[in-house]
């Protein structure tokens, strides 16, 4: 049985911060599908291993505060978009 975290068992944020770490961009202005793809390859390529995503949201905060700001905004209206319903909190 894997380890992997299920949809289910993740929050919007949580999924927001594996979207912040694809090669997704605001520009592209993605689709619903193609953001849930996104996740899923990102989720699929880490074995559900989010300390890496985890890692470069943190550094990006770090390092470009005003650049994380607005892309973090943008990952989670975005989250929000593709996954109606799904919880903002655990």
């Amino acid at each position: 049985m894997s380890n992997t975290p299920t949809l289910t068992s993740m929050t919007a944020a949580d999924l927001a911060e594996i979207l912040f770490c694809s090669g997704l961009q605001e520009s592209d202005h993605p689709s619903a599908e193609r953001v849930r793809t996104a996740i899923d390859d990102r989720i699929g390529a880490r074995g559900g291993d989010r300390a890496t995503c985890l890692a470069l949201v943190a550094q990006e905060a770090g390092d470009h505060p005003e650049i994380y700001r607005a892309r973090m905004r943008w990952a989670l209206s975005t989250v929000s978009a593709a996954y109606p319903g799904l919880h903002t909190a655990a």
